[in-house]
């Protein structure tokens, strides 16, 4: 795996904006952010570009992730905003500057596509973080996680056990993502290798019913089978029918995991929350359940 060096005071963090549009007064906060923590902040102005839902034309988008990628002054790149547009540029983007010289690419939701894109076919790790229009309402342990992570730390997180979990102590790599949007990917060459990984699923405004056709269609892939362990964050917002779908997201979730060894746990802080921690997407994990006590989730010093 080829792991970014760490930020230093005085290094640049570009903005980025290749899903949905900003605004300044979206990013005022995370702007403040970085500079009182020591950091340049670049905005381009097409950071700003709007173009329907979009954050400028999917050229723009392209454009401009691709001048960031390729700025040798440019030491990480932050996503603005979410939303949708991440797979209309994805194959335009040129990762391969990021071999040699590898910086940064932080975000989630939309940009579950990048995290894929980078692990599979590049080998370079990302995080998975807040987004800059929402740094505001984050909680500062948040926050500071995505802080250590651009600085060289690795996560290390202990949380409350869940009703849904199921107990076990394994290893493997990190993997995943939103799942709407691993969904997406699957039967392409950005789907991540899920053999002995560990892989983690976030998701916000579905359906339940959707869920369970998400969680089938990964299940009829063959891309649980053979899991080293399941991590599920916030299942924000969950949505149901007038009638009622009958199970909880957790619920369906384990159902498609039932027949299957590898330990599940639920309730891991990332995700569509205000306290999302920051994840290394491809850094080798340990992850140990224990029944009705706290789950241990560490990620591997590099």
């Amino acid at each position: 795996m080829i792991t970014p060096q760490p930020l230093q005071k005085g290094d640049t963090i570009a903005f980025a904006s290749p899903a949905r549009s900003t605004t300044p007064e979206m990013i005022q906060f995370s702007v403040r952010f970085f500079e009182e923590n020591g950091f340049k902040v670049r905005i381009d102005p097409e950071v700003f570009a709007v173009d329907n839902q979009y954050g400028g034309s999917d050229a723009v988008r392209a454009a401009h992730l691709n001048t960031l990628i390729s700025d040798p002054d440019v030491n990480a790149i932050i996503c603005s905003r979410g939303g949708y547009g991440g797979m209309r540029i994805l194959d335009r983007i040129n990762f391969m500057p990021l071999i040699d010289h590898p910086k940064w690419l932080a975000g989630y939701s939309d940009f579950t596509v990048f995290h894929a894109q980078l692990l599979r076919q590049y080998h370079i790790e990302s995080l998975h973080a807040p987004m800059l229009f929402e740094f505001e309402k984050t909680t500062s342990t948040a926050l500071d996680s995505l802080l250590g992570c651009l600085t060289g730390a690795a996560p290390e997180y202990h949380f409350p056990s869940h009703a849904c979990n199921r107990s076990g102590k394994v290893s493997g790599q990190l993997v995943g993502g939103n799942l709407s949007i691993l969904y997406s990917l699957v039967g392409s060459a950005s789907f991540p290798e899920t053999n002995g990984s560990i892989l983690f699923l976030e998701d916000v405004d579905e359906y339940l019913y959707h869920i369970d056709r998400m969680m089938l269609s990964l299940k009829r892939g063959g891309l649980l089978r053979n899991l080293s362990g399941l991590v599920v964050g916030g299942l924000t917002s969950m949505r149901d029918n007038t009638v009622p779908f009958g199970l909880s997201a957790e619920e369906i979730i384990l159902e498609h995991v039932y027949e299957y060894n590898f330990p599940v746990c639920f309730g891991f802080p990332a995700g569509h929350l205000a306290d999302n921690r920051a994840l290394i997407i491809g850094r080798q994990t340990q992850l140990n359940i224990t029944s009705g006590k706290e789950t241990t989730f560490i990620q591997m010093t590099e």
